[in-house]
């Protein structure tokens, strides 16, 4: 019988790689995360995935990304560091090294937009200011929030982290760009109920 709230995850996986893969794919990586994070070619090891079934999940997620960025009717407000998450969160979630985006807003604290500007190795990334600012002075934003992710699932920041932050928040003094908050997503867990942290909470935006 299916649940009130529709079919379960190896049903859904069933309709896309056939009901045996499904089984496997569950059991190999035992969630939606883990499946996310799983490259093309990786999908294909799995008994019964060929191309065409890894293309097919590998869409599925990205599909849910998108969908994610179009549920908002205008702009979304980012006035809290728990929306700021919520904006990145899926964008995050596939991801098995660290991204750095500049989240753009205007003087409203609206989205104008969120740019890629660095992808490092499993626990680091290179940024550097002049592409942070030159994203947001391209995009005439009043205000830039700065988010990456830690695929380790730990948000607690590193002191390169710490060291960054607060670089940027003195070039934007500089510029008149102000740093609102940087944000860090991790994944949840039993004794981690929130998956992310905020440098401003911490003391290093203001």
């Amino acid at each position: 019988m299916q649940s009130v709230d529709g079919p379960s995850t190896e049903q859904l996986l069933s309709a896309l790689a056939g009901k045996p893969a499904a089984a496997t794919l569950i059991q190999r990586y035992g969630g939606l995360t883990n499946l996310a994070q799983a490259s093309f070619d990786e999908l294909q090891t799995v008994p019964g995935v060929g191309p065409s079934k890894a293309s097919a999940v590998r869409s599925a997620f990205l599909l849910a990304q998108r969908l994610a960025r179009e549920s908002y009717g205008e702009s979304p407000l980012l006035d809290t560091p728990a929306r700021v998450a919520d904006l990145m969160r899926e964008e995050y979630r596939p991801c098995v090294a660290e991204e750095f985006h500049v989240i753009c807003v205007n003087t409203r604290r609206r989205l104008i937009t969120a740019e890629r500007i660095g992808q490092g190795i499993l626990d680091s990334v290179l940024v550097h200011p002049r592409e942070v600012f030159a994203c947001a002075i391209a995009r005439r934003a009043s205000a830039v929030i700065l988010a990456h992710n830690h695929p380790s699932g730990d948000p607690n920041p590193s002191e390169a982290d710490q060291r960054l932050t607060r670089e940027l928040v003195q070039v934007g003094r500089i510029l008149k760009i102000e740093v609102l908050d940087h944000i860090i997503v991790g994944r949840r867990t039993s004794d981690r109920p929130r998956d992310y942290v905020s440098m401003r909470e911490l003391g290093y935006c203001q």
